[in-house]
């Protein structure tokens, strides 16, 4: 269980960490170590001909001693005093195995001086090939993720772009179907499967329609007849036929009677089963 754990945990991070890294921020960083390093080679090579150049300052003052040793041995010879000459003489044995050490020494530092400007020389060139390509690939990448975006942005799959394509759809859906709803209400309104307003349907609304303009029929030639007054005939008391018969009122009703006949009557509705009536 423990090592299921360590390796799920490596993987989430890993994963976190592929996801987090940045390769141009990666490549400045290699970047700047190698010059770090390259600058630790340089301060290296100053150091061994640092070192260098004191070992050839000393081999030069021991020279120099050597030769005013041989001076004083010479004027001691000169002088009588064997002694001192011998004991110069042997001051100058001493000075020379020192210089024959610090000879050694310098062939050493000299050699690892020039090892270490070769290396410096070629990790110098490593750290400017390195910052061409770092650069290239720093230019590809960037080129491509600019790509990227641009073909994310044509097919609307970035993350920017995602929410409003969502909103876009679900607007259109919505309208959708409140157009649906608006086109089904009216069809259901059109073949009277909804009450219209005041819970008359549509059958009950004809109907009181054809009645109505029944009424104003009526009114209408109720009006024409007292408008028109009555017959002649009726007033002078002479004359015979039906208009003749009666009063005024009785003349309105046969009048209203006689529109009420001549209007067409409404067909009865049809039984199920039976073809309408033409």
């Amino acid at each position: 269980m423990w090592q299921r754990f360590k390796m799920i945990f490596k993987s989430k991070a890993n994963a976190a960490m592929d996801r987090a890294e940045n390769p141009a921020q990666t490549l400045d960083y290699s970047y700047e170590k190698q010059l770090e390093m390259l600058q630790k080679v340089r301060r290296g090579v100053a150091d061994v001909a640092t070192s260098r150049k004191r070992v050839e300052l000393q081999i030069a003052g021991l020279d120099k001693q050597l030769t005013r040793l041989d001076d004083q041995a010479r004027a001691a010879l000169a002088g009588g005093r064997e002694d001192l000459a011998r004991e110069a003489l042997i001051r100058k044995s001493g000075i020379s195995q020192q210089m024959n050490d610090l000879h050694v020494q310098l062939e050493q530092l000299t050699a690892q001086e020039q090892k270490l400007t070769v290396a410096a020389q070629q990790l110098q060139g490593k750290v400017e090939s390195f910052r061409t390509q770092k650069e290239t690939i720093k230019a590809t990448y960037s080129a491509a993720e600019a790509q990227v975006r641009i073909n994310e942005a044509f097919t609307g799959i970035s993350n920017e772009l995602g929410d409003v394509g969502m909103a876009i759809q679900r607007a259109e859906d919505r309208t959708a179907q409140m157009q649906a709803r608006a086109g089904a209400m009216e069809e259901l309104m059109a073949t009277g499967a909804l009450e219209v307003t005041g819970g008359k349907d549509a059958l009950t609304a004809e109907l009181e329609r054809m009645a109505a303009d029944n009424q104003v029929e009526n009114e209408l030639a109720a009006l024409k007849a007292q408008v028109a007054g009555p017959a002649p005939s009726a007033v002078t008391g002479s004359g015979s036929g039906p208009a003749a018969v009666g009063s005024a009122p009785e003349a309105v009703d046969a009048v209203v009677a006689e529109d009420q006949a001549a209007e067409p009557k409404p067909l009865p509705p049809a039984q199920p089963g039976e073809q309408p009536q033409q």
